[in-house]
């Protein structure tokens, strides 16, 4: 049997409260805290013993604030439930950390109105700065947010403006490893899981996929089925394979998705219609997150250095607000990497 407690929770300790317990005055605890060389030995231990019986924690927040130095940053990325994105925030976190910022994470589900709202969210709050991963083409809003004081850098995708960075990652080239690498195995008729092209990433991706194709002297309008799905997850990777498998016509025997999450639906909804997995259909992902290596049928993905998309795109951020006026802003594009695995190759 459980019991339950009707109430308020007890009060927060403060600084006033510590004062009181130690007998001395609110600017010491502060000098204690702050500045403790210039407080006595003895007077200094009544604070700190003071401060142990009552639990003490300080208000960084309310300091900073004070103080003008609050150090906190956001960032929006399409979707936070993507490994791919949660491994970018840990690079982001630990080059942050460093410095001591704290980090407001948030997804905009790929819906500009979304991003819109935690962006004003952001500034409401008094960020310094912001790392987005765009859900839309247009930057207006986050220009006008940069207008306004906040330093803004792009993850994961290309500035197309000079005085905005960005840290990314070649998609156009991982596009073409994809199809190079199934073109390279004998298939001649492909198909692509690709998300919506108001999506830079998506875009890319498709560029990479038809150069690939023309490279290799195939039409894409006889080599490629494409599917294009609302949402970059698992469930739109099995809704893309059901649409695919009702089309009329010869099937394809490759498929090439346009992230990990996506071909992890897609891997889902392929074992569900009976369809061995390389023998009749090869598989190919994007993204080579952590699970990829660990699926029944290991993933052939284009790899992406996350954590150094994270870690670098904060570098940017936090450089560019201890440089100010003479920082010059950069496009930082990282080259990807196939690996290849069970899902396309049963040789690997």
């Amino acid at each position: 049997m459980s019991t339950t407690t009707r109430g308020r929770a007890e009060r927060r300790p403060s600084i006033t409260d510590v004062a009181k317990r130690a007998g001395v005055s609110v600017g010491t605890v502060s000098n204690v805290l702050n500045r403790p060389d210039q407080v006595s030995d003895a007077t200094r231990d009544r604070v700190l013993v003071a401060i142990e019986e009552l639990q003490f924690v300080r208000n960084a927040s309310a300091r900073q604030l004070r103080a003008g130095t609050i150090q906190t940053v956001g960032a929006i990325v399409l979707d936070i439930a993507n490994p791919f994105f949660t491994e970018v925030a840990r690079g982001v976190e630990d080059r942050l950390a460093a410095d001591e910022y704290t980090l407001m994470l948030s997804s905009s589900d790929e819906d500009p109105e979304r991003e819109a709202r935690y962006l004003r969210l952001f500034e409401e709050h008094g960020v310094q700065g912001v790392m987005v991963t765009p859900s839309a083409g247009s930057l207006d809003t986050l220009l006008a947010l940069r207008d306004r004081g906040i330093d803004v850098v792009l993850l994961d995708t290309t500035s197309p403006v000079d005085d905005i960075s960005s840290v990314a990652v070649d998609d156009v080239r991982g596009g073409a490893l994809a199809i190079e690498h199934l073109v390279s195995l004998g298939h001649t008729r492909i198909a692509f899981i690709n998300g919506p092209l108001t999506i830079k990433q998506c875009q890319d991706r498709r560029e990479g996929v038809l150069s690939a194709l023309a490279d290799a002297g195939l039409e894409p309008a006889e080599a490629l089925v494409e599917i294009t799905i609302g949402s970059l997850n698992a469930d739109g990777g099995e809704a893309g394979i059901n649409e695919l498998f009702a089309l009329p016509g010869d099937r394809p025997t490759a498929l090439f998705c346009v992230n990990d999450l996506t071909a992890l639906g897609a891997l889902r909804a392929l074992r569900a219609h009976g369809v061995a997995i390389p023998g009749e259909m090869a598989v190919v992902g994007y993204d080579d997150v952590v699970f990829a290596s660990m699926l029944t049928v290991p993933l052939t993905s284009v790899r992406q250095p996350t954590h150094q998309l994270g870690w670098t795109a904060a570098d940017l951020l936090l450089r560019q607000r201890s440089e100010g006026a003479s920082f010059l802003h950069q496009r930082v594009q990282f080259q990807p990497e196939l690996v290849v695995r069970g899902s396309s190759d049963p040789s690997a």
